[in-house]
């Protein structure tokens, strides 16, 4: 068949087929189009339709499909079409019976593979044949990663990445679509909403269908269905259910937290924290080795170094006075040592360890401190307002070793605590003495805050601040009472007192202090001044301290700057006065060692140091143009003591130098230095500051004189 369009030319499709079946092969499409006409040739297709179906299968008979014939080959496609019409033309043969059971061989080739993408596996089965290669690779490699700590072979390397821009990706939801649904409840369906405990299911189903009903029948104009009450109940039922159930959680929440086992429990856990967190503070402090993590890694020693290069920095900033001190260190340390250089010696400072402060005492100041007579551990601190013209309430806290971030009692006061002391003959009594004059004792075994005993109420009261209060131990050979120590307190009325404890606290006056003429010497040819008369016959007292051995024998300093030493069994005159300061004595210390001396300090600057058979100074110390606040003796040392003043904390060795102090701290810019104490049992120093935070120091390279004479 031919066909020709209205030109004339002959547009008669032709098939892509080679003529040779051994050099080409046609597609397979085309392959499975002739097939799909043969098999419907039998089926009443037009005679010439067959005959050139038939040739073109014959011809195809010894092919072999191939998909990889380029479709650029125009020269082969014109040639295979040519061959095809010839063999159209010349093929006479009909379709027959024997040419349609003719056998036609057909070959199917796979084409190459083309990979678009490959992602090569990262496991493979255990039953495998590369199982077994994959293993020993493996076991390969974990022993390099064992041999690797300490190996030159491996280097440590770092490189840096560049990230990708940032890009902004937007997506778009379909809208939302609010509704709105309303419902119509019956007083019915609340009434059996508030009662769904009490109600039986069925039944509560069947009554409100039947309460519905009637109420619907008697509403004006207002008609509800069964469906819309039952909607609703089942809605407000559910939400009275959600509502019992966060209720309870809420309750069984607070149980929890309120329990006395769960308490006990982060009370264990916040022990263990400090314990870990300050356990190389507090093993120096008990002059213990500091133990060390053997897994500590490259970061961790990173952030040491980092920490030793800020305090290296903090060291720098006091250079300039350490070497001061070294100056004044290095001459007496020569003349005691002259096989020493001057590098050789290392002069001794203060290693600030760490602070008990907390938010309750942030504002307060630091008035007096106090150790527990049985727990070394158990430091008792009171707070009071620094500046008197602002009162406000006081703070006794007792702080532990074990936790320097929080007080383990917290007891408040209305008035500013001045003045506190633990008791011997019982160490679970804290007596406190107020800025108003009254005194209160607590119980730091009771978790309460509520004063045992307070004078308040007491008639015999202080009308004045209680400076100072101290439990004092009663001579073996007293006579009579049954307790074995007595509560003894000085205030600024001038009324020294002794407090009994009995129902309720009350006091008896043990000496008044009376005012004292100056004692001045009258210069030849000066004319006599006529005296004043005092506003009031009592000079104000502000500090006392008892007698090492003789509990009876005390000294007592004065607001006019006097010393009087006192006895117990005599209340109406002075044993001695020692004259030598200009103002308020502070502080006033006997000598723990050498019993027949004692340190003053006062804010005329200065420090003396009193002999008691002699009533005039033997010493005077001054360093600095400043309030001497507080002074102690070292427990270890009777040459040692320790004081404070406005701006620096000192440490004077009477050994090494009378001049100027051994060790010196200065304090913070905007603080005063308030108080001192000595640790117990450890070469530390407490120091307390107008901030409300106590300061533990480490004395470092202090060699302490084993003289017990000064």
């Amino acid at each position: 068949l031919q066909v020709f369009d209205d030109e004339g030319k002959d547009v008669t499709p032709r098939p892509l087929s080679r003529s040779d079946p051994s050099t080409a092969a046609p597609r397979q499409g085309k392959l499975l189009a002739s097939n799909t006409c043969l098999g419907a040739t039998g089926s009443g297709v037009p005679s010439s339709l067959s005959t050139s179906t038939s040739v073109f299968n014959t011809s195809m008979t010894a092919s072999v499909l191939d998909e990889t014939v380029k479709p650029g080959s125009r020269r082969d496609t014109a040639v295979s079409s040519s061959d095809v019409q010839v063999r159209r033309e010349e093929t006479t043969e009909e379709l027959t019976e024997e040419v349609l059971d003719r056998r036609v061989d057909i070959y199917l080739r796979e084409t190459e593979t083309l990979w678009m993408l490959d992602m090569p596996s990262v496991v493979v089965s255990a039953g495998s044949e590369d199982a077994g290669r994959v293993q020993e690779r493996n076991r390969i490699y974990v022993d390099i990663c064992k041999n690797r700590p300490g190996n030159d072979r491996f280097v440590e390397k770092m490189m840096q990445t560049i990230n990708g821009a940032a890009k902004n990706k937007e997506a778009q939801c379909d809208k939302i679509i609010m509704e709105e649904k309303g419902t119509t409840v019956t007083s019915w369906d609340l009434y059996d909403s508030f009662n769904v405990s009490e109600i039986e299911p069925t039944s509560k189903a069947e009554g409100r269908r039947a309460r519905t009903g009637e109420s619907s029948k008697t509403a004006t104009g207002a008609v509800s269905s069964d469906r819309g009450g039952t909607t609703s109940s089942i809605t407000i039922l559910e939400s009275a259910a959600l509502t019992r159930i966060h209720g309870e959680e809420e309750r069984h929440s607070e149980a929890i937290l309120s329990s006395e086992s769960f308490r006990q429990d982060l009370f264990f856990m916040e022990r263990i924290l400090m314990e870990n967190i300050f356990q190389p503070k507090l093993a120096v402090y008990r002059q213990l080795p500091v133990l060390t993590d053997p897994g500590v890694t490259s970061n961790t020693s990173g952030k040491v170094e980092a920490v030793k290069e800020a305090k290296r920095e903090e060291h720098d900033k006091e250079k300039k006075h350490k070497e001061e001190q070294k100056e004044a260190f290095t001459d007496s340390s020569i003349r005691s040592d002259p096989d020493k250089t001057p590098e050789e010696i290392v002069p001794p400072r203060l290693e600030r360890l760490w602070s008990y402060t907390c938010d309750l005492t942030n504002g307060h100041s630091v008035s007096s401190m106090a150790w527990s007579r049985v727990n070394p551990d158990l430091l008792a601190v009171g707070y009071e307002a620094f500046d008197f013209k602002e009162q406000k309430k006081g703070l006794a806290c007792c702080w532990s070793l074990k936790n320097p971030m929080w007080p383990e009692r917290v007891f408040r006061c209305e008035h500013g605590v001045t003045a506190l002391d633990f008791s011997l003959a019982s160490p679970n009594l804290l007596a406190v003495g107020m800025y108003n004059g009254s005194v209160a004792v607590y119980d730091v075994r009771s978790c309460n805050d509520a004063a045992l005993l307070d004078s308040s109420d007491s008639s015999t009261n202080h009308t004045g601040p209680v400076w100072q209060l101290r439990w004092v131990e009663q001579d073996r050979g007293a006579a009579g009472g049954g307790n074995k120590e007595r509560l003894l307190c000085v205030a600024a009325d001038g009324r020294i007192t002794e407090w009994f404890i009995q129902k309720r606290l009350d006091c008896t006056d043990l000496m008044k202090i009376k005012r004292r003429a100056s004692g001045k010497k009258k210069i030849p040819g000066e004319k006599e001044r006529k005296s004043e008369a005092p506003v009031s016959r009592q000079a104000a007292g502000m500090c006392f301290d008892f007698h090492p051995q003789d509990t009876d024998c005390y000294l007592a300093g004065t607001e006019e700057g006097h010393i009087h030493l006192c006895s117990c069994s005599c209340n109406e005159q002075f044993l001695k006065t020692y004259r030598g300061h200009k103002g308020p004595v502070y502080r006033v210390a006997w000598n723990p060692f050498s019993t027949d001396m004692f340190l003053s300090c006062s804010a005329d600057w200065s420090i003396i140091l009193w002999h008691q058979d002699s009533q005039t100074p033997i010493l005077t110390f001054s360093s600095t143009t400043a309030f001497v606040h507080d002074i102690m003796w070292s427990p270890k040392s009777a040459v040692v003591f320790a004081a404070v003043n406005e701006s620096r904390a000192e440490i004077w060795d009477l050994s090494v130098s009378i001049l100027k102090p051994t060790i010196s701290c200065f304090a913070n810019p905007g603080v005063t230095f308030t108080a001192v104490l000595f640790a117990k049992n450890t070469d530390c120093l407490l120091v307390g500051d107008s901030k409300g935070e106590v300061s533990v120091f480490e004395l470092q390279n202090l060699a302490v004189p084993s003289s017990s004479k000064v």
